[in-house]
C-alpha cells in the first residue's frame, strides 16, 4: 500500500512540475511548490490508506461474529 501511495505522490509531483514550469516561474519556485504538493499529497493519501485499511479490518472482525450466529455455531 505504501508503494502505491508513494507512486501516486511522485506522479502528482511530476504533473505539478509540468504545471508550474508552463507558468514561466523560476526553477526554485517550481521545485519548492512541487515538493510541497508532493508532501501534502503523500501524507493525505497515507492517512486515507491507513483509515481504509482499519475499516476493512474492523469489518472483517464484525463479519466473523455475524457468520457464526447466522450458521448457529455460536460456541462462545
Amino acid at each position: 500500500m505504501n508503494k502505491l501511495v508513494l507512486n501516486i505522490g511522485l506522479l502528482v509531483f511530476c504533473f505539478s512540475i509540468i504545471f508550474f514550469s508552463q507558468r514561466q516561474l523560476p526553477i526554485t519556485e517550481v521545485l519548492t511548490k512541487s515538493l510541497i504538493i508532493f508532501i501534502v499529497t503523500t501524507v493525505v493519501l497515507s492517512i486515507g490508506a491507513y483509515i481504509l485499511a482499519k475499516s476493512f479490518e474492523s469489518n472483517d472482525d464484525n463479519n466473523k461474529d455475524e457468520n457464526t450466529t447466522i450458521l448457529g455455531n455460536n460456541n462462545e
